[in-house]
């Protein structure tokens, strides 16, 4: 690998949320009397802040409507997230090899910086990852590159021995706009040829293809 440090963002990348991420959205909707949502709709929104998620699944742009909702959304991620999310077959073996080869790993991501150490913890991986930003560690959520550059610069690397890896568009603007490279992964909502349109050094169907020459 020709990067030192190789940086995940979480959901559908690392593991998938989605049991969690659709009851939290759909009990948030059924506390404000708004019709609920299709997992599918739900899905194609994650990566998006939650805020966003909300503007562009329900229309409503109402910062008080927004606040109640991030809350009902909180009060049921407590509840079911971290407990029902699934790390993807080849996540731990990936972090591991990472980690046997002396690469720093972190986590950027839109979702809480505590929901990523509680879901971490959960699974009993936290050594294997070395820095997490998350949404609320940052003023401006991705595609802004704020929260991959305050991981790398918390792990001294350079912009160009760093890989940033990811299953969304937001991703690929994210990595874009840092400018370093980035690997995206097929594990999401996002299809190869979607991918084609922004810079990727590679297109993988799972974390294990990393290390493919």
């Amino acid at each position: 690998m020709n990067y030192n440090t190789v940086i995940f963002d979480f959901d559908y990348t690392l593991a998938d949320a989605t049991y969690g991420i659709v009851s939290s959205f759909n009990h948030a909707f059924s506390r404000l009397e708004i019709p609920i949502c299709d997992s599918e709709s739900i899905k194609r929104t994650v990566g998006l802040s939650l805020d966003e998620a909300f503007v562009q699944l329900t229309g409503y742009n109402d910062k008080t409507l927004i606040n109640s909702f991030r809350n009902f959304f909180r009060e049921k991620a407590d509840e079911v997230m971290s407990k029902n999310t699934v790390l993807f077959e080849d996540t731990v073996s990936t972090l591991q090899r990472l980690k046997y080869e002396g690469i720093n790993t972190g986590i950027v991501t839109t979702k809480y910086h505590f929901r990523i150490d509680e879901t971490l913890n959960f699974h009993g991986i936290s050594d294997l990852v070395d820095v997490i930003v998350g949404g609320e560690d940052v003023k401006m959520p991705k595609p802004s590159p704020e929260g991959l550059l305050l991981a790398i610069d918390s792990l001294n690397a350079e912009l160009n021995e760093v890989l940033y890896v990811g299953d969304s568009l937001i991703d690929a603007k994210t990595a874009l706009a840092a400018s370093v490279d980035f690997a995206a992964v097929t594990t999401g909502t996002t299809n190869e040829n979607e991918f084609l349109q922004y810079p990727c050094v590679k297109i993988l169907k799972s974390l294990s293809e990393l290390f493919n020459q």
